[in-house]
């Protein structure tokens, strides 16, 4: 069904925040518990149904997964079986990258299925790979797109140079290095981010980092226990909403800042933001602030992609132009995230133009209005967040689509408005 809210235009944001735990960690810790012989424990995971799928399919694999209190999560590791069935993903790009590589490694056929958005995704970018190593994967419909069916086992460790900077592509291929005979070596000239190789020096397992080059042996990890710091594509909304909006102090509670995450806040200092860190505590404290327009050059875009549409609503408030430079990727993402920043906050009246994969915002004022997230939660926040300062309220359609990630957004935005 489609939901439809209706945000009003608000005086400013004030108080203090706790935004779900990182989806991208979250993710990726659950499946290395289920790999680990023994029982971990993850405290703080995201409570999103991307995350939600990813449980389900562990679960289908004969992992045993049980709540020990409010926030945490006992996941018993160990020999994983032959699903009874498909394993569906929703439209979790994450769940089925990462997870075809850890399927790659075991010795049983599986097949890995999404929604509407998943079956229009690449996912020739880990097949290929994969394929080198040793697996068979066939498309069930259309090449080098979901459903495909793995074959795992056999794997053999290979050098590969990436061909597309992607996290999850780099992810895929750690996980199926797990299984194989030999190293395996990613190289990759554009750095990406960085959660999968943290968490594998987090849980024992051998990784060697040369300069662009990450070597990954053969091995399981240890049991142990993980806390899921808050997610910073999440904070990002409330960063961008903090800044715009005038009077606005907020205190965004312990953020995980790895590699390759925080790239967001860079470029809102960059433009003029007054956002400050506390090294110990990991909170962000946010206070309003004039922005100026700036150059978003190709190499920043992988350590910001998620935020490229919050931080064009920032944008739009800012005095001068903005320019973003290499955005091809957004237009695989949930939604062709190029196209719908424009049209969709172009609606609000975000003036901008889209040059090759160039993306240019002119400063200026947001009237509010009538939008669709097209099946996109970061869409919708952005939209959200944007219709904060429009001079109208705005109804944005398809809501629906944040419980993918955030699904306490409009509570938490509540609390928050004053």
């Amino acid at each position: 069904m489609v939901k439809l809210v209706k945000i009003e235009p608000t005086g400013c944001l004030k108080g203090e925040v706790d935004v779900p735990g990182d989806k991208s960690i979250s993710h990726r810790i659950l499946m290395l518990a289920s790999l680990a012989e023994g029982e971990s424990t993850i405290q703080g995971l995201s409570k999103g149904q991307d995350v939600k799928h990813t449980m389900k399919i562990l679960s289908s694999l004969g992992v045993e997964l049980s709540e020990t209190g409010s926030d945490d999560l006992s996941v018993q590791g160990g020999e994983l079986k032959e699903p009874a069935e498909n394993l569906y993903v929703g439209n979790s790009g994450t769940s089925i990258r990462l997870m075809s590589g850890m399927l790659a490694g075991l010795p049983f056929p599986t097949t890995l299925d999404g929604d509407e958005s998943i079956r229009k995704r690449p996912m020739g970018r880990i097949i290929e790979p994969l394929e080198r190593m040793g697996v068979s994967i066939a498309c069930l419909e259309t090449m080098g797109m979901a459903p495909f069916r793995v074959d795992g086992g056999g794997l053999k460790g290979i050098e590969y140079q990436m061909e597309v900077p992607s996290a999850q592509v780099k992810g895929c291929l750690m996980f199926a290095a797990l299984s194989a005979e030999g190293d395996t070596t990613i190289i990759e000239d554009t750095p990406t981010r960085a959660h999968t190789e943290e968490l594998f020096e987090e849980v024992g397992l051998e990784i060697e980092i040369v300069d662009s080059s990450i070597t990954v042996k053969a091995g399981r990890p240890k049991p142990f226990f993980h806390e899921v710091k808050g997610d910073p594509s999440q904070a990002a909304f409330w960063v961008v909403g903090a800044t715009i909006l005038d009077g606005s102090e907020v205190s965004i509670k312990n953020i995980y800042r790895g590699r390759e995450r925080t790239g967001f806040i860079d470029v809102l200092v960059r433009m003029g933001a007054k956002i400050t860190h506390d090294p110990v505590s990991n909170d962000l404290q946010v206070s309003s602030s004039e922005l100026v327009g700036t150059v978003v050059e190709e190499t920043e875009i992988p350590g910001l992609i998620d935020e490229v549409p919050v931080l064009a609503v920032a944008a739009a408030c800012a005095d001068g132009d903005t320019y973003f430079k290499g955005l091809g990727e957004l237009r695989v993402k949930e939604s062709n995230r190029l196209e719908t920043i424009v049209s969709e906050i172009g609606s609000m009246g975000m003036k901008a133009e889209i040059l090759g994969d160039d993306l240019v915002v002119q400063g200026g004022k947001l009237t509010g209005g009538e939008v669709d997230s097209h099946g996109d939660h970061r869409i919708a926040m952005s939209c959200a967040i944007a219709a904060l300062v429009s001079t109208n309220p705005t109804e944005i359609s398809g809501w629906e689509a944040v419980s993918t990630s955030y699904p306490d957004f409009i509570a938490d935005l509540d609390a928050l408005r004053k």
